[in-house]
């Protein structure tokens, strides 16, 4: 129920977290993979360990210029893929009282913005494979903070909210295409995210790690791939994956 052999994939945020664990499990499913990500040395290190049917493509989500540029070498290295899962995001402390204008552009044009120059890159590719009668899948890594207040954290709380409901209103653009939409929200989870916070936000994050014990990338790389290697007719539209003592 898990052979992905003959499907092409594209996953964001793939050089490290859950973006690079969602590569790996798809890889090892038998899908070509496109890893994409600012780091290409990252990019080309996974590649070189998951095989010949991955390739490492450097692409800046909040770049338009960078969006178009990495879409024409994946169609033209991979094909036209029929999965795309977007996991790229940022998470930063980033309090209203503060005014943090730069942290906040920088949050909804990664989280929302970014997503949507993906959406908008390969909606045809998804279109056309589920016309073939193929399998077509677009996955969104979003967040329980969506839903769960983190005082601090008002504008990341927000762009996932906003990408939840992003989801579901594809997921009624997409549903007469027979496209799939399924978003993901990972409670407390060990990533680099909290690389990105102050001191007192890593802090924060390793007191909660130490009370909760944090989910694996890999367990949602579990989830992502059971639910796209379902047969075509059946859309796990909205999963929450939480550690037990966070749930």
């Amino acid at each position: 129920m898990t052979d992905l052999t003959g499907r092409i994939a594209v996953v964001t945020g793939a050089a490290s977290g859950i973006g690079a664990a969602i590569a790996t499990q798809l890889a090892d499913a038998g899908a070509s993979v496109a890893l994409v990500a600012r780091r290409q040395d990252r990019l080309d290190d996974l590649a070189g360990k998951l095989g010949p049917r991955t390739i490492g493509v450097s692409l800046d989500v909040t770049s338009q210029t960078s969006v178009d540029a990495g879409v024409r070498q994946i169609h033209e290295r991979l094909g036209r893929p029929d999965l795309v899962v977007n996991a790229a995001g940022v998470m930063l402390a980033a309090p209203i009282e503060d005014g943090r204008l730069d942290d906040w552009t920088r949050m909804i044009d990664t989280n929302v913005t970014g997503v949507l120059r993906l959406v908008q890159a390969f909606t045809p590719d998804l279109i056309s494979a589920a016309g073939d009668g193929r399998t077509a899948d677009l996955v969104n890594i979003s967040s329980i903070g969506a839903h769960v207040v983190f005082p601090g954290y008002a504008v990341y709380g927000a762009t996932k909210a906003a990408l939840t409901q992003l989801s579901t209103s594809l997921r009624a653009d997409f549903a007469p295409y027979d496209v799939r939409v399924t978003n993901v929200e990972p409670g407390l989870t060990d990533t680099e995210l909290a690389t990105h916070l102050d001191s007192s936000g890593q802090d924060l994050i390793a007191s909660m790690n130490e009370q909760i014990g944090p989910l694996a990338a890999e367990d949602i790389a579990d989830v992502v791939t059971f639910a796209v290697s379902r047969r075509r007719e059946v859309n796990l539209r909205q999963i929450i994956a939480l550690p037990t003592r966070q749930a």
